[in-house]
């Protein structure tokens, strides 16, 4: 099977007190699954900056797909403070808007999304801006499957950017808080079960997903729900864990895996990246995952 996996959203740098890393939840979704398909196509931008060039130098460096990043002559290349709290969770100081909350399609990537894309990534951070976030929903409605990362954070969002992205959406991740959210926009059960088989028939979702840290996860298809919870391992931070886990879901559902075997595969991998520093574990990590997509 050659499926032909697109995103679209920020690239970034991760400032921790003492280094950066490359990040953006669109960029480690699709680094994912670049490194285990060996091949991936990411849309996003970059600033005219040190850190624009920077980054277009490491991805070139590494022969990671940069044909689709433009760069933007006007605005900075994102960044975001990261502090790792006790558990080891990270809390984000985001920057002010920068390249991407202006980004705009060219020819040549919307040709890549309707002619040559099977499954399109997307999230609601990135639409935090008016620009942007036209850019992202002029995708929506095309002839292919669309995965959604409900990333609600620092009320960058509206109920009807919610609705429109849920109600385009093929697959949907999303975390214990965000069902919360939707669960009061759209008067959901109490249940957590029942509410997740709500949004999926609200919807029309193939796929829905609820990850609980270190409670595991659940994924549902609306007949069937899945449960898995990884043993307790060490944590060295779990900035990008939902990236990670967002990566096999997409790739399971694509090899129509049962829901069982997405969950723990998934639940696994986020473990493996919880394991390292940063959002993008070493080379060595993919091994394990690439003959289970070689199909």
């Amino acid at each position: 099977m050659d499926f032909r996996v697109t995103a679209i959203g920020e690239i970034l740098y991760d400032i921790y007190p003492d280094q950066k890393r490359l990040g953006g939840a669109p960029f480690n979704f699709i680094y994912h699954i670049w490194k285990i398909l060996g091949k991936a196509n990411f849309i996003s931008s970059v600033g005219d900056d040190e850190d624009g060039k920077e980054i277009l130098k490491r991805l070139s460096e590494i022969n990671f797909p940069i044909n689709h990043i433009t760069i933007n002559k006007i605005y900075p290349t994102g960044t975001v403070n990261v502090i790792l709290d006790k558990n080891k969770a990270p809390h984000f100081e985001m920057s002010g808007y920068n390249c991407f909350d202006y980004f705009a399609l060219d020819a040549k990537s919307k040709k890549l999304i309707e002619e040559e894309t099977d499954i399109l990534y997307f999230g609601t951070f990135g639409q935090r801006n008016e620009a942007a976030r036209r850019t992202i929903q002029s995708t929506f409605g095309k002839k292919l499957k669309y995965f959604c990362d409900l990333n609600l954070r620092h009320e960058f969002f509206t109920k009807e950017m919610v609705a429109e992205s849920l109600t385009t959406s093929n697959v949907v991740k999303i975390n214990t808080s965000e069902l919360e959210m939707i669960r009061t926009y759209f008067n959901l059960s109490s249940d957590n079960n029942a509410a997740i088989r709500e949004t999926i028939d609200e919807f029309g979702l193939d796929l829905l997903s609820v990850t609980m840290g270190s409670d595991g996860a659940v994924i549902s298809d609306g007949r069937q729900i899945s449960f898995y919870k990884s043993k307790p391992a060490r944590v060295v931070d779990t900035l990008g864990a939902g990236d990670a886990f967002s990566a096999i879901l997409c790739l399971g559902y694509l090899y129509t895996m049962e829901l069982s075997e997405i969950n723990k595969i998934a639940n696994e991998f986020a473990l493996d990246v919880c394991m390292t520093s940063g959002a993008l574990p070493d080379n060595s990590v993919y091994e394990r995952y690439k003959p289970i997509f070689s199909i």
